[in-house]
């Protein structure tokens, strides 16, 4: 017979005392997938302009579990029906959520792993998990991809107000310094209520919900898309994209045995469904394997390759033009004729030390799912509608920002 565990309390810097409630959630924290997140940062290179952003998705995830504990009480205060199992899904299914990521956040969908993402991954090691804890997260999956009876248990995991945001908004303000992205989460999710089984926003807390949008909009662009994080990113995929290069050309690169087997593998989604090493090497996987391969590679015979593994092991990243419109190719073709031949280099390795980065963001999209207030009276509008500072054009408007990204000589 197991021994049941013992209550466990973690001290959470964000959140305080955050109490994991049972067993089923602990083990779940204790599986070697979950443990991976704590050797991944939630905000990958972002710290190359925010220092103390160190904080690990393990970290956010543990923090969504919390909120998402807090929201199915004062649903369960309002009169909603939430049994103990549903209870128990939801928050494992929040803790899950992010299990699929890669190091460094989403280079590796764009470099050496292809036609599959995070969510796909993160929904198939949560089937594995699965199967070793004998259909105990069969709720959770099902919440996880929307299949669940009570939809409102998915908009709290993936939604415009769901428990991920939440977290992540106050956690990277906090761990980045940046104040403009402190949000009033224990007030929104005081807030919430259920109508028509889609969760909703009681009336009073609509000024709430407008820092909460404010908050989202400067955070995207202060933190999540600045310009020298979004340069870091683009000198780490194309790192990544040359290493994978030189290794379908039988080069042989220093790497640990899970990066080896996706720099010498074509790993696809068709890879990852039909064979079992593709998800257990990428479990494997985490930020130091990066890390450590491109110090070495620092040292790498390969001109292309070496340059720009000292560059980003040194933060000499690239620099970065902000432009409303694509680069001119005039000037392209200027940086890559400099690059030939300082470097002594081909067109298409001149490539490496640029690149193109189109980004952009919203505040709000009704057309992804809708932030409803409730009034007294029973009558539902959707923010856009009901609030008198934000104003519909303002709140759907999105912005598109290039970033030219270039290795200065």
């Amino acid at each position: 017979m197991k021994t049941p565990n013992k209550r466990k309390i973690i001290n959470d810097p964000v959140f305080g005392f955050i109490t994991i409630p049972n067993d089923f959630l602990y083990d779940i924290i204790q599986h070697p997938y979950f443990q991976r997140m704590n050797r991944i940062k939630q905000l990958g290179l972002t710290s190359t302009v925010y220092p103390g952003a160190q904080h690990t998705r393990l970290q956010h995830s543990l923090g969504a579990m919390y909120l998402m504990g807090e929201a199915i009480a004062q649903l369960r205060l309002v009169g909603t029906e939430i049994t103990p199992a549903e209870a128990d899904g939801a928050l494992a299914c929040i803790l899950l959520h992010d299990v699929g990521h890669g190091p460094f956040s989403h280079t590796l969908e764009h470099s050496v792993v292809s036609e599959i993402s995070h969510e796909e991954i993160s929904l198939l090691m949560m089937r594995k998990i699965n199967l070793e804890m004998d259909g105990r997260l069969d709720i959770a999956l099902d919440i996880f991809t929307n299949l669940y009876p009570k939809k409102f248990l998915h908009q709290l995991v993936s939604g415009q107000l769901d428990m991920d945001r939440m977290d992540y908004l106050s956690r990277d303000s906090f761990f980045s310094g940046v104040s403009e992205g402190i949000i009033g989460s224990a007030r929104i999710i005081k807030m919430l209520n259920i109508h028509n089984d889609q969760l909703v926003v009681e009336a009073k807390g609509i000024y709430s919900i407008e820092k909460f949008l404010v908050a989202r909009r400067l955070m995207y662009w202060q933190v999540y898309l600045h310009k020298t994080a979004v340069a870091a990113e683009k000198m780490l995929m194309n790192i990544l994209k040359r290493a994978k290069e030189l290794s379908g050309n039988n080069v042989e690169l220093f790497a640990s045995p899970a990066l080896h087997y996706f720099l010498y593998n074509e790993v696809n989604k068709h890879i990852f469904l039909n064979h079992t090493e593709a998800l257990d090497h990428f479990a494997m996987l985490d930020d130091s394997d990066v890390i450590s391969a491109i110090k070495v590679w620092s040292a790498h015979q390969d001109i292309v390759l070496s340059t720009l593994c000292k560059a980003f092991t040194n933060r000499k990243l690239f620099k970065v033009e902000i432009r409303t419109d694509l680069i001119d190719e005039s000037v392209r073709q200027d940086y890559l004729r400099q690059y030939r031949e300082h470097f002594g280099v081909s067109t298409s390795e001149a490539e490496y030390f640029m690149g193109d980065e189109t980004v952009s963001t919203d505040t709000y999209s009704p057309e992804d799912d809708n932030i409803n207030i409730l009034y007294k009276d029973g009558t539902i509008k959707d923010i856009a509608d009901a609030s008198d500072m934000l104003n519909i054009s303002v709140l759907t408007k999105k912005v598109v920002k290039h970033f030219f990204c270039y290795y200065r000589l």
